[in-house]
This record gives structure tokens, C-alpha cells and sequence, in this order.
């Protein structure tokens, strides 16, 4: 793949946040924490997601939780690294995953999600 091909993945705030999902069919979205070993230890899994070819159509997107007012409320109750999956600008899931194989099934649900046409 060349270099202007390359996808990568996105760090947005809550604004952001909030068009990106309705701007794309397909967004798995990634709040993370700073000073977050675990946040730290799934971002090369998180990145290297954006390359492969069965991906092609999903938007990745970082957020940090400690600048983002919105994503900050919301992940009150939860840990970081919380993973959303958005299809059409609506939530399909969500929740706090803390290994690599976890994310790799929340990703293989969405890419099998069939959007409503």
C-alpha cells in the first residue's frame, strides 16, 4: 500500500467525535486515558487495524478522555480503554476491553454489521 493510501487512525475530540460517526458508514472509536498501561499496551493492535485489508471502510478513532468534556462524563462509570463501534451514526456497542482479542472480536462484529439501506 503507498504511503498516500494509508489509512490511519484519527485523534478527535468530542466535536469531532460527534460528525465523524455520521460522516462515515463504519467508526470504532478507542477513549483512552493518559498514564493508562493498558491504553498504552493495545494502541500498536489499535493502529496496525487501520492497515488490513478487511477494514477498508472503517474509520478509526482516538480519543482522549482527559481533554474531552463529553467522552470524560461518559466514561464516568467505565475504565480505560473503552472501544465504541458506530454504524450509520448509531451505537452498536461498547464497552471496556483490556486485551487485544477482545477488540479483534468487537472489530469482526462490526465489519459483519449490515447497515439498513
Amino acid at each position: 500500500m503507498t504511503e498516500e493510501a494509508r489509512q490511519h487512525v484519527v485523534d478527535a475530540d468530542d466535536e469531532q467525535l460527534r460528525r465523524l460517526i455520521h460522516e462515515h458508514l463504519k467508526v470504532l472509536a478507542k477513549f483512552t486515558s493518559e498514564n493508562c498501561p493498558i491504553c498504552e499496551s493495545l494502541a500498536p493492535p489499535f493502529d496496525k487495524f487501520v492497515d488490513e485489508p478487511e477494514n477498508v471502510g472503517i474509520l478509526f478513532i482516538r480519543l482522549n478522555v482527559d481533554q474531552n468534556p463529553v467522552a470524560k462524563k461518559m466514561m464516568e462509570q467505565k475504565a480505560a480503554p473503552f472501544f465504541v463501534s458506530y454504524c450509520q451514526g448509531r451505537l452498536l456497542e461498547c464497552d471496556a476491553l483490556t486485551e487485544e482479542p477482545q477488540v479483534v472480536a468487537q472489530l469482526e462484529r462490526l465489519r459483519a454489521f449490515m447497515p439498513v439501506k
